[in-house]
């Protein structure tokens, strides 16, 4: 099949398909006798198993070592489970972290509520962000 009939089939651009070549996570098909790229559905496949990754929130290098893996014909899923691990962590102390942003900026929210926009005179500074301000509800 040719690269827009993949892309097609698969769900992505041909610019996309031609980057997977470029940085190896597909291997460079053979080309028809006019220069056409020629795919086997055995690429789709794989194609379907990086963008399926990718929105599992896998990057193209851990991708890629999933596939080096098998291609080496080892078992990946201990290593995939690692990684899944790994990203699971991540996004787990960015809750964190978006939390404490979120109580902070709902105690701003709450500061403002109680402040006098007209006692607001600093040309430089605005009164809900300043801490030194003190609150005089």
């Amino acid at each position: 099949m040719k690269i827009g009939e993949l892309g097609d089939a698969c769900g992505v651009t041909t610019k996309t398909i031609r980057y997977y070549e470029s940085i190896g996570l597909l291997e460079a098909p053979d080309r028809t006798a006019s220069g056409y790229r020629d795919y086997g559905s055995e690429v789709a496949e794989r194609l379907r198993f990086i963008r399926d990754a990718q929105s599992s929130g896998l990057t193209l290098a851990e991708i890629s070592s999933v596939l080096e893996l098998k291609g080496a014909g080892e078992r990946s899923c201990q290593h995939t489970m690692a990684l899944i691990s790994d990203h699971v962590l991540a996004i787990d102390a960015q809750i964190e972290q978006l939390a404490a942003a979120r109580a902070e900026l709902a105690a701003l929210a709450e500061r403002a509520e109680k402040l006098d926009p007209a006692a607001c005179t600093d040309p430089n500074r605005c009164q809900v962000i300043s801490a030194s301000e003190s609150i005089n509800p």
